[in-house]
């Protein structure tokens, strides 16, 4: 893997890695804040921060932003998660030092102008708008509202309508006063560069930043109550999504039940459920389960979408294959082409080096360090048959599920 992993007197950190066979650098700033880490009064915040960011630094306006890189083949990006900020960009290697500088501009030194806030406040006043007009996202974000109830991790990324209408240029500024940690930022870097060019561009202006620790600690979440809803959506099929919490970032099990989701609804069209519902049945046009690992929780979630008189059949379907994982262990060869599937996927996951370069950013806040894939997939490898079925008949207990259904009206 041949990492490269330095931090700064200030606690940033910085990883890179080396490839040789592309034009390409990658390289962003990984920041341990999300949506999670608002107030009720801040929903949304952390997202308007990330669009904020390319509206104006201490030295460029908003179209210098925009065209530092686009003119010259390259991308520019950010997303805002429960967790995480990330502000990344895609470049030739000849521009790496435009990009590093463009990215630690917005990252550290933007401005928040109020004229911007007002424009930016309805462009995402219109994102929202989109979300609700798509059922498949809106119900997503529902299902975690019902499971992680009154909790932030519940909470819309967008925010409210009534909280996006209310931040002010302060709001930005105290935001990120109170939640910045210079321990808790990674600037990371995978491409046709060496350390020591990827070093030269970004290390002077690091340190500058002054070190910080933020007093703030997680509110985690202990209080979970299985729910079953019902909406009326002007739709023409139903929608269904069950889910629950599921293991967290740091729990020994993640890696297994990773094994498991991806044998029961993963990406494959071989999975169980797209088997069952979609190709023995033709009940739906698509289906998928998700685990997803928080740094305190985990969330585990099936979500499809059937004409309403199938509704109940694929509901009980569904439950069905979870019920058969629970109830009969796999097969000595089954097991085995599962995690073949799983380790072949990660594989091919790692030629995606824009990708891979987030995962080393968010890899190093999480745990302190990257794991080189190797060690990931001798743990998939020594996972036993006996594991899986009592992950399983944890992870898949129907009286644990919650249920969220729209119905067309």
């Amino acid at each position: 893997m041949n990492l490269n992993i330095t931090e700064l007197s200030n606690g940033i950190r910085i990883v890179h890695q080396e490839v040789t066979h592309t034009r390409l650098v990658h390289c962003g700033f990984v920041l341990n804040i999300g949506s999670r880490d608002e107030t009720k009064e801040q929903e949304g915040l952390a997202h308007f921060w990330e669009h904020m960011a390319f509206k104006g630094t201490q030295k460029r306006k908003t179209f210098h932003i925009l065209n530092r890189l686009e003119s010259l083949g390259g991308e520019l990006n950010a997303y805002t998660t429960k967790e995480k900020v990330c502000f990344y960009a895609s470049t030739l290697k000849e521009h790496y030092p435009k990009a590093a500088d463009l990215l630690f501009d917005i990252t550290f030194n933007s401005t928040f102008p109020q004229k911007q806030i007002e424009k930016e406040r309805q462009v995402i006043l219109e994102e929202m708008a989109m979300y609700r007009d798509s059922p498949e996202d809106s119900i997503q974000d529902e299902l975690d509202e019902l499971v992680f109830e009154n909790h932030s991790l519940g909470r819309n990324i967008l925010g409210t309508e009534q909280t996006v209408g209310n931040f002010s240029h302060l709001d930005f500024i105290d935001f990120i006063s109170t939640r910045l940690d210079t321990s808790q930022i990674v600037f990371s870097v995978v491409g046709n560069i060496s350390f020591k060019k990827a070093l030269k561009a970004i290390e002077a202006p690091l340190n500058s930043i002054q070190s910080k620790r933020s007093l703030y600690i997680r509110n985690g979440f202990h209080h979970y109550q299985p729910k079953i809803k019902t909406v009326e959506r002007d739709i023409t099929q139903s929608l269904c999504a069950i889910g629950r919490p599921a293991y967290s970032l740091h729990d020994p099990n993640r890696y297994k039940l990773f094994l498991l989701n991806n044998i029961l609804g993963g990406p494959s069209m071989n999975s169980r459920l797209n088997l069952s519902l979609r190709e023995k049945y033709g009940y739906v046009y698509n289906i998928e389960s998700t685990y997803s690992p928080f740094s305190d929780t985990g969330f585990f979630g099936v979500y499809f979408g059937t004409e309403e008189k199938t509704l109940k059949k694929a509901q009980s379907l569904v439950m069905k294959e979870m019920a058969k994982l629970q109830l009969k262990k796999l097969g000595t060869v089954q097991l085995h082409m599962a995690k073949e599937q799983a380790i072949g996927q990660m594989a091919m996951a790692e030629e995606n080096y824009a990708g891979l370069m987030l995962v080393y950013g968010k890899s190093l806040i999480d745990h302190g360090k990257v794991d080189p894939l190797e060690s990931i997939f001798t743990q998939i490898r020594k996972t036993s048959a006996d594991e899986i079925q009592e992950i399983a008949n944890e992870i898949f207990n129907p009286e644990n599920m919650s249920f969220l259904t729209y119905k067309p009206q």
